[in-house]
């Protein structure tokens, strides 16, 4: 005759159970939860039991080990509730307990056969945790074993999530000659390290990569670290966006916290450079707070805070559109903050073999901009190409 105990050790200790729903409170104040429920999860490839506390609006998780799952079973249905269903691989197990605590099993066809241990899955990074990667390494995001130290973490996820972002557009880019690639205001230079290390050690591209920015300091570093690194192809300038001119042709332009028209600046560099792509993400985009009118706009405008986001959608609205105009494909998409500015979209435009009609989006760029009554930036310094576009515009 199969008891609770012996049921508990066969399914639990013998690894075979693949769920367990536990219900019916022998007292309803008892306890907080209203049932538990149990399944097998994989934590650092080792077998654990998740059991999850089902309370009135919420529900919270804990991970026992099979010896700790097989005495917290035992003591749920000895103390709290009267009835469990254990499913395993060959069968299901009903246990019925009685106000004069006896035990009845059922044993049924099984139902739930197969289960899938997904928990503490890890999330398939460009850059996978535990291969060490040397630059990764040098900038203090990895230990020499390839293990993402905690308090880099989130810089771990950013950069995958700039690589992944890179990697959609890798099939834009020409690999029959050497690329160049401008990072305006480049900073640290993590995504610019990763941008290098991914295009040209996983990729195989032949590249140039050169890094600008304002300070000094920062560039001595970068190029430091380049040096160590034998990353003979990626330097770093100390420059400002809107006066470089060492190249006179660009294959992808990156911008990640240019403040303000700085953005524009590199956007318009882009633009006639004839980049085929664009990864661009705005910071401090002040140039439209002071121009937006619109009187029937005046319950959302009237408020600072209110006003200044939505110039900053409004701002990105307008190069994307522009962007359109001149040729390419755009899209907003989400990122991950940095950690210079707490803006998180990015501009991903692709250079189209063809621009086609744009009568339609010179019209709605007309209209947008009438509407809100502003002159971008943008616009004015990218003239030449959008005045024959414009023509109709007052």
């Amino acid at each position: 005759m199969t008891t609770l105990e012996s049921l508990l050790i066969e399914l639990i200790d013998g690894q075979k159970l693949t769920q367990a729903n536990l219900s019916n409170l022998r007292q309803k104040d008892q306890v907080s939860f209203r049932k538990v429920t149990v399944k097998p999860v994989l934590v650092k490839q080792e077998l654990k039991y998740q059991f999850t506390y089902h309370f009135e609006k919420k529900t919270t998780n804990e991970n026992l080990t099979p010896s700790e799952a097989h005495a917290k079973l035992r003591d749920l249905l000895q103390t709290v509730f009267r009835q469990a269903m254990l499913h395993s691989q060959a069968a299901d197990h009903q246990v019925l307990i009685s106000k004069k605590e006896k035990v009845t099993i059922l044993k049924q066809k099984a139902t739930k056969a197969n289960v899938e241990l997904v928990h503490d899955r890890k999330k398939k990074y460009l850059l996978a945790e535990g291969k060490p990667v040397p630059f990764l390494i040098e900038l203090g995001v990895m230990n020499q074993e390839g293990k993402v130290l905690a308090k880099k973490y989130d810089k771990f996820r950013q950069i995958n999530r700039f690589l992944e972002m890179i990697d959609d557009v890798v099939p834009f880019l020409n690999r029959e000659r050497r690329l160049n690639i401008v990072d305006f205001g480049c900073g640290k230079s993590y995504l610019t390290f990763a941008l290098y290390h991914f295009l040209k050690e996983e990729q195989g591209f032949d590249l140039n990569v050169i890094g600008l920015d304002l300070k000094e300091d920062v560039i001595r570093h970068c190029n430091a670290l380049a040096t160590s690194l034998q990353y003979d192809n990626l330097n770093f300038l100390v420059g400002d966006i809107n006066r470089y001119d060492q190249l006179e042709q660009v294959d992808m332009v990156v911008t990640l916290h240019a403040c303000d028209t700085a953005t524009d600046a590199a956007l318009e560099k882009a633009v006639r450079w004839g980049a085929e792509v664009i990864l661009s993400v705005p910071c401090c985009q002040h140039e439209l707070f002071g121009q937006i009118e619109n009187e029937t706009l005046s319950p959302l405008l009237k408020h600072g805070i209110l006003k200044e986001r939505f110039s900053a959608l409004a701002t990105d609205a307008v190069r994307a559109q522009i962007l359109e105009l001149v040729g390419y494909r755009a899209q907003i998409l989400e990122f991950i903050d940095l950690e210079h500015t707490p803006k998180n979209l990015l501009i991903r435009a692709v250079k189209q073999k063809s621009k086609g009609d744009v009568s339609k989006l010179a019209e709605e760029y007309r209209a947008y901009c009438e509407l809100l009554q502003i002159e971008p930036y943008l616009e004015s310094a990218l003239h030449d190409l959008l005045a024959p576009l414009l023509a109709q515009r007052s």
